[in-house]
């Protein structure tokens, strides 16, 4: 791959762009390099490459276990005095991705674990999360046919699905909790990347009730697909976005949600926003794609993300 080829690692399929398909001129079989690096930064609207450590902290060669294509969608959480992170492992045998993990006693030097999950399909995007002394997670399953909820079963090797609790093929699905009701963001168009809905419930297993405002984005690429963890800070509530413009996962744009009950909904974008894009050199020099800060005890937030580098031909 070279020029402007560009592949959605998201969509359960390897493909190009589109938008991207007239200009492709490179091998197919030429590997790309999505890798995940760790940011930082007083703000999680305002991050920068963490200055203690090189990043990419995870790339393709770090994976032991399976071959890997590349390493992308990180998700982080910390479970006693250890961070786990989990992404999504493009399996260079079966083209299919799988949920892998790496460990951080500090969450800035990491080490690579093992894939904890695998289907026969692919996988990606494992948003994870606590709740009520369990752990979960809802990776994106679209050729599964439904959004499909995981309970560790021990944390956090070892998962177990739980239930289906959307059916339908959906994109990059996003939970959280507010308002003592809980609310999910799913892109219903994977290989448009055009449409975002919105979805709630009283408890976490269902039944989930789409909102009445959705899909909240109809034909734009540029806000719809989710890109992270949804951010509950204090009274702020932040949904991250891809933009798809004029590639797939070009950039990170960011949105307060100023108003969400079961009946409304309204959002402004952020004045920091696009709040991650491309560096123009090194392992994110093309794009960046995703986002997942949390708040450390010391007050400064600390975020996993990837980026992609464009591969060196010859």
């Amino acid at each position: 791959m070279g020029g402007r080829v560009a592949f959605h690692h998201g969509d359960g399929v390897m493909k190009p762009g589109r938008e991207e398909r007239s200009s492709i001129s490179a091998s197919p079989a030429t590997p790309q390099y999505w890798s995940i690096g760790i940011y930082a930064g007083e703000s999680p609207l305002r991050l920068q490459s963490h200055p203690e450590i090189n990043n990419p902290v995870i790339h393709q060669g770090s994976v032991s276990d399976v071959p890997a294509t590349f390493v992308a969608d990180p998700f982080m959480i910390r479970s006693g005095q250890t961070w786990c992170m989990f992404f999504e492992v493009l399996n260079a045998q079966t083209d299919k991705g799988e949920i892998g993990l790496a460990t951080s006693d500090d969450g800035l030097q990491w080490v690579y674990r093992q894939i904890v999950l695998a289907e026969s399909y692919h996988l990606s995007y494992p948003y994870v999360f606590e709740w009520k002394g369990d752990y979960y997670m809802i990776p994106e399953t679209l050729l599964g046919g439904a959004v499909r909820l995981y309970r560790a079963a021990s944390f956090p090797t070892e998962w177990h699905f739980a239930s289906n609790i959307i059916t339908g093929t959906f994109a990059d699905p996003s939970v959280f909790y507010w308002q003592d009701q809980w609310w999910m963001f799913v892109c219903s168009t994977p290989y448009q990347h055009d449409t975002l809905r919105l979805y709630f419930a009283d408890e976490l297993s269902g039944p989930w009730i789409e909102h009445p405002s959705s899909p909240i984005v109809t034909g734009d690429k540029s806000i719809a697909r989710p890109a992270g963890r949804v951010l509950v800070s204090g009274d702020k509530v932040i949904r991250f976005a891809q933009d798809c413009r004029p590639y797939y996962g070009s950039q990170v744009r960011a949105f307060e949600i100023t108003e969400l009950t079961t009946t409304t909904y309204l959002e402004s974008e952020v004045s920091e926003s696009p709040i991650l894009t491309g560096t123009g050199s090194g392992w994110n020099e093309a794009r960046m794609h995703h986002v997942d800060a949390h708040l450390t005890e010391e007050g400064q937030w600390i975020a996993c993300v990837d980026g992609y580098c464009q591969p060196i031909s010859g």
